[in-house]
């Protein structure tokens, strides 16, 4: 894992999560395949390997650069401007 310059500049405390699953999934009657939530917002998005990639869709719409992994037991984080773990 590496450090970039978004992790210092993260909200404190992180963000409480706003859904549960994809909310653009469901609004499109589709099923997200793995759960990221955006660590600026808290926004609840679908992974890359789902059909739409939501969490990426949520980076470009927003700029908000780092998520991390919404699966149980994962703790993983993801700069999408860096395109790195951190």
């Amino acid at each position: 894992m590496s450090e970039c310059t978004h992790v210092p500049e993260l909200p404190r405390p992180e963000p409480v999560p706003r859904a549960m699953t994809c909310p653009d999934c469901l609004a499109v009657g589709s099923h997200p395949v793995q759960l990221r939530m955006c660590l600026w917002c808290g926004h609840v998005a679908c992974c890359d390997s789902s059909p739409h990639r939501h969490a990426t869709a949520h980076y470009h719409a927003t700029g908000h650069p780092v998520m991390r992994s919404y699966e149980p037991g994962e703790t993983w984080r993801w700069c999408f401007v860096d395109a790195s773990l951190v």
